[in-house]
This record gives structure tokens, C-alpha cells and sequence, in this order.
């Protein structure tokens, strides 16, 4: 069995070793892929699943652990946290997962099945290690025991609006807009809104339709037959473009009018003479996403 684990742990944190270590002591037959998101992302932890579990590989799952303990403000006794659940989609895939925030969001309107997990939910602050394993390969080998009370797919939260969803090593930014939801014309001009900045980007059949140096908007290589819109910057890196966005941030897009926009907003983007789009940051390596 191969088990996707998605996590908010840090790119090589020892967080990933010690659990792919607890999964094997449980099933040395297990083959572990960890994938990291930002720090308490629940936008792309979902993002991920929903890339990987759509597009279904028999003999694989995901185990997914991104716990920002949103869901109450007050302490937490005995570090508790958000729930852990198991999940069967339409296509059979299988995902365990806290149900934290948008985690299941993209996945929503597949779910065949959801249950609570029956395994603790406090105790540890590091539940993923210490609590959720033993579920997880137990699930997986048939046992039963550990599924708990359904629940309604209902409760989980829509896809959000306009957000940045991923930021890949390019620095191309995906986005939780579906190409269904914009009614714009191929060459068309808008204005996009990011992380306190405001550039004017082409929108495009696809992202490398345009010329070395434009800013584009584009269907990417996401979210399946109605594709997320992606922002790129051909030749450069658009996240830095846009003073290193972040995944979750708000997206605004408009159309381009110089009479509606001050002079003093509108870049004309050309990756050839932006400093922004050829040099790396010093500090870039660790915060892609």
C-alpha cells in the first residue's frame, strides 16, 4: 500500500521520519510519500489531497495531518484537537485525515462515506505520531473497529472563494478560481489584486500562449475537467512578482482600465528587466508555498 502523507510539518522536518517510522514498525509493506504544506494551511493541505485522491491510484491512500486547532479558541485540554476521520471517495480512494477547516473541501462533492475515527484525539501533542498510526494501518488492513459514527459530508465547508490555493517551485500561483467562474476572452486584459499589489496580467487558453516576460492568467494544471486558474509569469517567478504571496491570500480580478486604476498602480510586467522575476531571494529556499 502506498500512503500519500500530507502534512504541515516543514520541508525535512524530523516530524515526517518519526511518523513514516511509526507507520513502518506498524506494516514494513507500506511505501510512505511525504508531501509538505505551509504551516496550518488547510487551503492547500486540501488543495493536495484533492490532486492526488481525484485522480485514483489503486493501491494508494492518503493519511493527511494539518491541525491548526481553529475550531476553539480557548485552551486545549490535554491537547486536544480537531477530530480525525476516515473518508471513502467515489473512486474508491481511502483518506484519513484531521477534518480540520477546507482539508476535505476539494474532495467534498465526491465522498462516498465519512466517519469520525474511533482513536483519541488528545493526549499528545503530536496525535499524528503518537495516536492516529495505529487507525491508520488498521483501517487499511480491514479492521473495522476503528471506524466511529458517520457523518454528514454536508458540514464539510465549500471550496472558498478567490484564494491562493498552491505555489509550486516555479512560483506559478494556483488558484481556487475555476475557469467556469471567469467570463473572459483570450487576450483580454485584467488587473489582478495579490498581497497588496496590483499587476496586469493577459488571460490566456493557456499559460505559455503568451510572450517571454508577460504576466498571464490561464487555466493550469489543476482541478480536473473545470481547471483551477493559475497565475504565471513566462521566463520569471510570479509569487515573487507579487512580493512573495502566500497561499490563502485573497485573489481580486478586474478588468483593465487605465481610467479606473491610478498610473501609479499599473506595472507592466516584463520578466527580461524585472529584478524580481531572475534573481532568487536569499531566503526563498524554504518558502516556496
Amino acid at each position: 500500500m502506498l500512503i500519500h502523507l500530507i502534512a504541515d510539518y516543514g520541508v525535512n522536518d524530523l516530524a515526517f521520519n518519526e511518523v513514516v517510522h511509526k507507520l513502518l514498525i506498524l506494516d514494513q509493506s507500506l511505501l510512505v510519500y511525504p508531501l509538505s504544506v505551509p504551516p496550518f494551511s488547510t487551503i492547500a493541505t486540501g488543495f493536495c489531497i484533492g490532486q492526488l485522491a481525484l485522480d485514483f491510484c489503486p493501491g494508494s491512500c492518503i493519511y493527511s495531518n494539518t491541525a491548526p486547532r481553529k475550531d476553539d479558541a480557548n485552551g486545549r485540554s490535554h491537547n486536544a484537537g480537531e477530530f480525525f476521520v476516515y473518508a471513502e471517495l467515489d473512486n474508491g480512494m481511502q483518506i484519513l485525515t484531521v477534518n480540520s477547516g477546507y482539508s476535505l473541501s476539494f474532495v467534498k462533492n465526491n465522498i462516498k462515506k465519512l466517519h469520525r475515527v474511533s482513536v483519541s484525539n488528545h493526549g499528545s501533542q503530536f496525535r499524528s505520531r503518537d495516536n492516529f498510526p495505529q487507525a491508520v494501518v488498521g483501517i487499511l488492513q480491514g479492521n473495522q473497529d476503528f471506524i466511529g459514527e458517520q457523518i454528514d459530508p454536508a458540514t464539510i465547508p465549500d471550496i472558498p472563494k478567490s484564494r491562493v490555493a498552491w505555489i509550486d517551485g516555479y512560483g506559478n500561483i494556483k488558484t481556487t478560481i475555476r475557469q467556469s467562474e471567469v467570463k473572459l476572452q483570450p487576450g483580454q486584459e485584467i488587473q489582478i489584486d495579490l498581497n497588496t499589489t496590483k499587476h496586469i496580467a493577459k488571460y490566456a487558453g493557456g499559460a505559455f500562449e503568451v510572450h517571454e516576460g508577460d504576466l498571464a492568467l490561464a487555466p493550469g494544471s489543476s482541478g480536473g475537467d473545470d481547471r483551477f486558474l493559475e497565475i504565471f509569469l513566462r521566463g520569471g517567478n510570479a509569487r515573487r512578482l507579487f512580493h512573495k504571496a502566500r497561499v490563502e491570500q485573497h485573489i481580486g480580478l478586474r478588468p483593465y482600465a487605465y481610467a479606473c486604476v491610478p498610473e501609479e498602480s499599473i506595472i507592466k510586467v516584463n520578466a527580461k528587466n524585472s529584478p524580481q522575476s531572475t534573481l532568487p531571494d536569499d531566503d526563498d529556499e524554504d518558502d516556496d508555498n
